[in-house]
């Protein structure tokens, strides 16, 4: 029988993207099974945008048996529990997308739907004050979970803040370690097979690297799926108009925040990331309502410390490529599309699209039903991703400027209308197909953002209101005397995995 097994796998490009795949195909498939090389040029910077993640970050270091203390420490990273939201639904306004549970559901339904029909008759405190990582968050606390039984505090959700490029430096040398063979050089010429098959890539040295397949993590510019496999892009920014970021470090000013903070703008919005060493600062902005000077301008105004480096600009258009998986190559990263960072969802794809090559691990066969339900399955979560975000933008009250006017009045994907008029009519939440954001994450940005719904389910009736209203009690003291129970965020740090240089 042919030996049809793939031998050898090439990457194009490093950063967290290429590193994140290179360990995880490094630790999944033996050295002497399949030869991996990761080609990346030193010349071309990394965006390094994604310095937060989402829960299911501590899942994949958790696979590469990573020592999260060491991890910490060797990023400067912190600790997050969910994302401050300010004047999205109109100024002044601010509300968390927390972590982790929203109170305590009851008796098949969510927390949220009953405390819906407790707000309803004026009896139900901020919902916040039900939410372990929201309590956290107002309070600089945090611990990681611990056995307490059915204590808040054996839950606990959280994910990470960290440097990008010390991430990128962190895997390359467990990758390494672990046979990925890493080769310096910029690619200048992809070489294809009569059939269209990627066969080999030139370097500007000269020299050429063949592989029976291809990841493609060469960022924006997308060498292998967009120019040379000639996979198309779907443009999404008559959703989501932003288009530039602004990107500065500043210096730290206070003890680190356990959650980032999205801020929205005239034209956009500015992110606050805290690390260890310093904090992360962005404007993400729609160039057709405002300039580049002027988003610089608020970013600079905006920053709580000073601006340890002169503000870059870096271009985008939201959208994906129209195929992830092409021929014997897949797109991972910013080669495969683009959301903005507002709900951090960017390495997430990246570890979700790793994971799901290796679930359809091919050979040089290639068999195009194995490649399709790759697509399907990709297209899939980045539309309800998409959807996710467009809500921010288009439940806005705001009416201050030309931006915030199209947001609010723009057509919307009918899959988001869907929910948005389920939610309003009924208070109810759908969750298509295991989705990555659930119905507690769907109910705090809809309720966040103001939309209230014109009734909640009658089921929320069925317990008698001072019965409810004890529950409710119990779950907001809970909730309060566990907080009690955490260290700051900075105490667990300096406990746990300080930086040893900041």
């Amino acid at each position: 029988m042919q030996d049809n097994k793939i031998k050898k796998i090439i990457i194009v490009g490093g950063g967290s993207s290429g590193w994140m795949a290179a360990a995880t195909l490094a630790k999944a498939i033996p050295k002497e099974h399949v030869e991996i090389q990761l080609i990346e040029s030193s010349e071309i910077g990394i965006i390094g945008v994604g310095e937060a993640t989402l829960p299911q970050s501590t899942l994949f270091n958790k696979y590469l048996g990573l020592d999260e203390d060491d991890f910490m420490r060797r990023t400067k990273a912190t600790f997050k529990l969910g994302i401050q939201f300010d004047n999205w639904g109109e100024k002044g306004d601010s509300y968390y997308h927390n972590f982790g549970d929203v109170g305590v559901n009851m008796d098949g339904l969510f927390f949220f739907q009953y405390w819906q029909r407790m707000n309803a008759i004026g009896k139900a405190a901020p919902i916040d004050d039900y939410i372990l990582a929201g309590l956290a968050c107002q309070n600089k606390k945090f611990m990681r979970p611990v056995d307490a039984g059915d204590s808040p505090l054996s839950q606990i959700t959280y994910a990470f803040h960290f440097d990008a490029k010390l991430y990128a430096n962190y895997l390359a040398e467990l990758a390494i370690g672990k046979g990925v063979v890493r080769t310096e050089g910029k690619v200048v010429n992809v070489n294809l097979e009569n059939d269209g098959l990627i066969k080999s890539v030139k370097l500007e040295d000269g020299s050429e690297h063949s592989a029976d397949f291809f990841i493609d993590c060469s960022g924006f510019r997308s060498l292998l799926l967009g120019d040379a496999l000639g996979v198309g892009y779907e443009d999404w920014s008559h959703w989501l108009p932003c288009d530039s970021a602004i990107a500065v470090p500043s210096a730290t000013t206070e003890d680190p925040w356990p959650y980032t903070r999205s801020s929205a703008q005239k034209a956009g919005w500015q992110w606050r990331i805290p690390l260890q060493h310093r904090v992360g600062n962005g404007h993400v902005y729609s160039s057709q309502y405002m300039s580049e000077d002027e988003a610089t301008s608020i970013l600079l105004e905006n920053i709580d410390g000073e601006a340890l480096a002169e503000p870059r600009r870096i271009p985008f258009k939201t959208g994906r490529r129209k195929a992830f998986w092409e021929k014997n190559c897949i797109a991972i990263g910013l080669s495969s599309g683009f959301l903005e960072p507002l709900e951090s969802t960017s390495l997430h794809f990246v570890q979700t699209s790793i994971a799901r090559f290796l679930s359809l691990y091919p050979d040089r066969r290639l068999n195009s039903e194995n490649i399709a339900e790759y697509n399907r399955q990709s297209i899939f979560d980045y539309e309800c991703a998409r959807d996710f975000i467009i809500l921010h933008y288009h439940a806005t009250r705001r009416t201050d400027t030309d931006f915030w006017n199209y947001c609010r009045t723009m057509d919307i994907p009918e899959s988001l209308r869907e929910k948005i008029d389920l939610y309003k009519n009924c208070g109810r939440v759908i969750r298509f197909n295991e989705e990555l954001f659930a119905e507690n994450s769907w109910f705090e940005v809809l309720h966040g953002q103001g939309i209230e719904p014109e009734a909640y389910t009658p089921l929320a009736d069925m317990v008698p209101e001072e019965e409810l209203i004890k529950r409710f009690e119990s779950v907001q003291r809970v909730m309060k005397n566990s907080m009690g129970h955490m260290p700051s965020h900075q105490q667990f740090i300096d406990s746990n995995c300080k930086a040893t240089a900041i």
